[in-house]
Parts: C-alpha cells; structure tokens; sequence
C-alpha cells in the first residue's frame, strides 16, 4: 500500500519538460519541488531538441532510461511503468506556445500538473486544459509563485476577514528593465522567446509580468472583476511585442485597480509591489523586500508586518506559509515551493483515493490560469481598441 490513512508512504515522483541547457526557471522549478524532501525528480523531457534533452539529464541526476527526447514519448512510457514505478505530476517549464499542447498531453495520460504562467498561448487553450481537468479528476497547478510568500497568505486572511474593511483600491505593479535594449536582437536565449508572437503569444511584457501582478491583486483581495480599460505600447523600436502597459479595472464591489508592468524601466529588476486601500485601513508589500508588509491606519502608528511565525499577529495562512524563525529571510525558492507543497497535499490525497478542493485552493490553479489567459487577451483588445472598456469577469474566475 502507498497511502496510510491519507498519507503517501514514500516521496512524490517528479518529471520536468523543459529546464535544458540555459533554463532559468526550470532550475528554480526543479529546486522548489524538491526544498520540502517530498518529491524526487526522476525522469524529464529537457528540451525540444532529443540530443539536448538527453544531454542536460545528468546535470538533474535523472537516469538515462527515463531522459526523454520528447514529452509525448514520455507521457507515453511513463504511463505504461508499473503504478510503483510511474510518475505522479509533470512539471511543465517551456516556452508559453508550448504549454497546452505539454499539459494536456500529461493530464490525458492521468499526471497531475504544475504548469508555469501564463498557462497557455491564448483563452481557447486554457478553456479546453481546464475542461480536461476537470474531466480528468487531476491536481493542476499554475505557478503563480507570488502567491506563497508568506506575507502574500497574511494579507489575504487580513483582507477576506474584514480587518482592512471594504476594499476600495488597488494599486499592483511590476516593473523591470532589463528589456530596455533590443536584447532580443543578440538572440538572448530568454529575451528571444518573450518578444517573439509566435512563441510569447498575444501580449509581451504584459503575458509575462503583467499577469503576476493582476493575479497578486486578485488572490490578496478575492475581488471580482468587472471591465478593463488597457494600453499597452512597445517603446522600443522593432519590437513586435509590448514592453509597458497600464490597465485600469473595475471591480464588481465598485472599486477601482489599476495594474502597470514595464521592462523598459532603466535600473528595476524584480520590483513587483501591491497596494490595497480598504475602509478601515490600508497594506502594501514588496517583493524585492519579502519578509515586510506595511499596515496604515488614520490616527494610528504605521505598522510594519514581518515574517514571524512564532508571533501572535501572524495569521494561520501566514505560519503555514512559513519555514524559518524569523531574521532569516524568506523569498523566492521558498515561496515557489509553497505553490509545490500545498498542490502535494491534494495529491496526496488523489492518491488515496480522497476527495479534495478544485476551485478555492490556496495554490494557484487551472481555473486562475483561465482567468490570466482571460486578462491577457481582454488587455491586448481593449489597447487595440484606444483603451475601450472590454468585459473582464470570466465564468471561471474565483472569489
């Protein structure tokens, strides 16, 4: 038996597509599975090229018999292992045009899925992957990393229990530089693929960074949203994509956000910041400073909110989120692995037969992928149109 009481008797089994020679974010992929010991990388498709993917496998350890040359021969073999044998989840860490086509491969053979952002190439994509899953009976996750910096959990408890009353504004963006020059022109490996339409998709700096920050607000507050009204420009000249854009949102409660992203932004790297303006009192957090979060109130000192685990003003959502003492800094490896160890928990429970929440999970999963799919093309349309105001509510979307 595997599973006792609800328990897996042994570690998950991981495959990676994507993360070759160059990759960036399949190491972080690769590192975050694997930082709570609950899962071991056993087998992957490493590149689209066989003789690469074979040749990037021992640099992941994977044994040769399970080095794919591509990720349908191992969608194929790995589904015919001996279920002792076989993996449980596919992680796919590609570029966006190849997302769907790795996801629905994966979740037809019965793998669950952690799938990086954006989820697809474009909506159609998403609507049928979230159709296969939920046909499928899989775990799929989207790696919406933000999202499991334990600050990030504090603040939506705080918010969706009322402590900063109704929320009224919103304020999230990202804002690099490193696009600022045509870096795709050198055929820079990770700039060449983001401004590149047949592989990026319908947006630029809009589908790769611009989704982290719509998807921050939405996850911080539950906000339903209502219409966009959206530019987006490529200030640099021949580039085929968006480099800058600002969209304004309105919500369903009536109030108002607004979500800017820009890699042409001459000295930002990872300045990915949110602020939420409610009732009774105000927050905003940093991503490049992780372990703080500023709390305002009329009348009262500011407070400053830091990733403490053994301290009473932490929430549930905020400790569980949480693996060191406080003074030692928390960020990007572990709150990737956090969007790993919550959607672990539900396979865990897949394996054993148990049932387990589909739509409001703490993780980020296939229907928020939906809905950042959804933001992309409404954004992209709405600029098209000189910022009209498009529908952005989508049948999928979560509280």
């Amino acid at each position: 038996m595997e599973t006792t009481n609800g328990s897996l008797n042994r570690k998950l089994r991981m495959a990676l597509v994507g993360g070759g020679q160059g990759s960036f974010i399949g190491r972080v992929h690769a590192t975050a599975a694997v930082l709570d010991n609950r899962a071991a990388l056993v087998a992957g498709a490493l590149s689209s090229d066989p003789v690469r993917a074979k040749s990037s496998a021992p640099s992941y350890d994977i044994a040769n018999d399970r080095a794919y040359g591509s990720y349908e021969e191992l969608c194929q073999k790995e589904a015919a292992l001996p279920a002792d044998k076989r993996i449980d989840f596919v992680t796919v860490a590609t570029p966006n045009h190849t997302h769907f086509a790795v996801a629905k491969a994966a979740v037809q053979a019965g793998f669950n899925v952690i799938c990086d952002k954006p989820m697809t190439f474009d909506l159609a994509q998403a609507e049928e992957l979230a159709s296969l899953v939920e046909k499928s009976g899989v775990v799929f996750a989207v790696s919406h990393n933000y999202t499991g910096y334990p600050l990030v959990r504090q603040a939506r408890e705080m918010i969706l229990g009322g402590e900063l009353g109704e929320i009224q504004a919103i304020r999230s963006n990202y804002i690099q530089g490193w696009l600022r020059t045509r870096l795709e022109s050198s055929d820079q490996k990770q700039a060449a693929w983001r401004t590149d339409p047949t592989k990026s998709g319908a947006a630029g700096c809009f589908g790769d960074i611009g989704t982290h920050a719509y998807n921050l607000a939405r996850y911080m507050t539950g906000l339903l949203p209502d219409k966009v009204s959206c530019h987006l420009k490529a200030f640099e000249p021949g580039r085929l994509l968006d480099d800058y854009g600002h969209a304004v949102i309105r919500f369903e409660n009536g109030g108002l956000g607004t979500v800017t992203a820009s890699q042409i932004s001459h000295g930002r790297e990872n300045d990915l910041f949110i602020e939420v303006d409610g009732t009774k009192g105000a927050l905003a957090w940093r991503q490049e400073n992780p372990n703080e979060m500023m709390v305002r109130r009329n009348g009262q000192p500011h407070s400053v909110y830091t990733r403490d685990p053994n301290a009473s003003f932490m929430n549930a959502s905020g400790k569980a989120a949480c693996r060191l003492p406080s003074g030692h800094p928390e960020a990007f490896f572990e709150a990737f692995a956090n969007v790993y160890r919550f959607a672990y928990d539900d396979m865990v429970k897949r394996a054993a037969g148990q049932s387990f929440e589909r739509r409001n999970t703490v993780y980020p999963n296939v229907y928020d992928g939906v809905e950042g799919m959804y933001f992309i093309q409404q954004c992209v349309a709405s600029s098209a149109l000189d910022g009209a105001w498009l529908p952005l509510k989508h049948p999928a979307a979560r509280r």
